[in-house]
């Protein structure tokens, strides 16, 4: 059976919403520790910023306060960057994909959606958030387990993981953009114990911190953290990792089914790639890390355009943050 570009596309977007909405619990997780500091308000203000949403959120809300940002994240379903609101674009991706994902993928996102649905904001006080996030963590790997161990390897496989890997890269782009420029701290908190601590909380929401210290046991800097999420091929949320994974599997699509499109989202990647490979992160962070962050989301979001153009046969898109329906 041949796939239809509907359903490519609906593959590779159900891919991407059910890794934003972990990394999105991550974020969130990573933050109600973050707001602990005196700077909490600012803190939480920070993923209204870094989402670009603040002519929205305040169109809703007076003030970035703590219980407003989680239920604008979480619960808002106007929101389309909500967690509602992913797990409802994941699901309708996935009840379209019916013949072509196993039984138990579509339970577990339906059940999974539904579950979420039924909260609200009363159920989530910020003392439980990291239980809740963790629980939402769980279930989006939970789905990911389960798509390994059901999912037919053939050229659905092949978007599912381009959508996955595209997603991961521009997360953790994010997420180190939290830490290195919307909490930069003051000159006297670099280096002190706080500024330690946040470190190692950003590495463990990237499930990254036992990594590693693997690689560097006798220490940490700002430096060697973000060297490690943005370049360490090691790691499975590295930036890089993500690009070469991303490299290949357009690489292997277009040559084992022969499809004529593709070739300039592999221009994008290459180019991508002979970027990040260029300049260690010594001269990254001299020359602007947050400036260097947004230039590889846009990267990322120029390749999905391509992939849209070439295999769902759609025009460019302005942002990937919402798929085009």
């Amino acid at each position: 059976m041949n796939l239809l570009a509907r359903y490519a596309e609906c593959i590779f977007w159900m891919a991407r919403y059910m890794e934003r909405a972990e990394n999105l619990a991550r974020i969130l997780d990573v933050h109600e520790t973050f707001a602990r500091d005196t700077r909490g308000m600012t803190n939480w203000f920070s993923i209204v910023q870094l989402n670009a949403d603040e002519k929205d959120f305040f169109s809703r809300h007076d003030r970035p306060t703590a219980e407003a940002v989680v239920r604008y994240y979480m619960f808002d379903s106007q929101h389309a960057n909500s967690l509602v609101s992913m797990l409802r674009m994941a699901r309708e991706n996935a009840r379209v994909l019916r013949p072509w994902i196993s039984t138990e993928m579509w339970t577990q996102i339906n059940v999974f959606h539904n579950k979420l649905v039924e909260m609200s904001g009363k159920d989530v006080p910020i003392p439980n958030l990291s239980k809740v996030c963790t629980w939402i963590k769980e279930e989006c790997q939970t789905h990911t387990g389960i798509t390994e161990g059901t999912f037919y390897r053939d050229q659905g496989w092949y978007f599912y993981q381009l959508g996955k890997y595209i997603e991961r890269a521009d997360q953790t782009t994010r997420l180190l953009d939290i830490k290195y420029h919307t909490l930069l701290p003051s000159p006297v908190e670099v280096g002190s114990t706080l500024d330690m601590s946040q470190w190692t909380t950003v590495l463990r929401s990237a499930a990254g911190y036992h990594a590693f210290r693997r690689v560097y046991p006798r220490g940490m800097t700002p430096t060697t953290v973000a060297g490690f999420m943005m370049y360490n091929e090691g790691f499975p949320r590295s930036v890089v990792m993500c690009v070469r994974q991303i490299d290949g599997l357009l690489t292997r699509l277009k040559s084992r089914y022969t499809l004529r499109g593709g070739s300039e989202a592999m221009e994008k990647v290459d180019e991508l790639l002979g970027a990040l490979l260029a300049r260690p992160i010594e001269e990254v962070i001299r020359g602007g890390l947050h400036e260097y962050l947004d230039w590889v989301q846009g990267q990322l979001n120029g390749v999905t355009n391509e992939i849209g153009l070439a295999f769902f046969g759609r025009e460019p898109v302005a942002t990937a943050q919402v798929q085009s329906q």
